[in-house]
C-alpha cells in the first residue's frame, strides 16, 4: 500500500461541527452546486446517501466511497467500491481551539510499480484540493 497525505488545513469551526457535517453524506445537498461547479470537469457527483458517495472521475470512471467507520470529532474512514485501484480514504480532525479544527486527508492505495508513477502526482494534487475544499464548506 502506498500512502498519500494532504497538507494540513485549518477550518474555522469546531471539530464537532465539522464532523457532524461531513459524517453524514446526505449533507451534500447543502453544497452540491459548489462541488459540481462549471469548470470542474474532472469530478462529478453522481449520487449519495448518508453512508456513500458515488462520483465520476475523469478519466478513471465511476467510484463509490462508503463510510466504514466514524469516530466522533476525530475521523471518518471510507472504502472505495468498484474502483480500478483498491483504496481507502480517511479524514482526520483535531480541535486546535474552541472554533478551529486542523484536518488532513489520507489515502492508502494499492499501486503496482507500473501505474504508481502515473497516478501519484494527480492523486496527491486531488487530496490537497479536497483538503482546501474542507476549509470553504458551509458548516453553518
Amino acid at each position: 500500500m502506498t500512502t498519500f497525505e494532504s497538507k494540513t488545513v485549518r477550518i474555522a469551526h469546531s471539530a464537532e461541527r465539522v464532523f457532524n457535517l461531513l459524517s453524514d453524506l446526505s449533507n451534500l445537498d447543502r453544497f452540491s452546486g459548489f462541488l459540481n461547479a462549471p469548470g470542474n470537469d474532472k469530478l462529478k457527483i453522481k449520487g449519495y446517501d448518508r453512508d456513500s458517495l458515488s462520483i465520476e472521475v475523469n478519466p478513471i470512471g465511476a467510484i463509490t466511497f462508503r463510510i466504514i467507520d466514524r469516530e466522533p470529532n476525530k475521523t471518518i474512514k471510507f472504502e472505495a467500491e468498484n474502483s480500478p485501484l483498491p483504496l481507502n480514504l480517511w479524514i482526520q480532525f483535531v480541535a486546535t481551539g474552541e472554533n478551529e479544527t486542523a484536518s488532513r486527508i489520507t489515502v492508502k492505495a494499492e499501486l503496482n510499480p507500473f501505474i504508481k508513477p502515473m497516478v501519484s502526482k494527480p492523486l496527491q494534487e486531488g487530496i490537497d484540493k479536497m483538503a482546501d475544499m474542507l476549509v470553504v464548506l458551509p458548516y453553518e
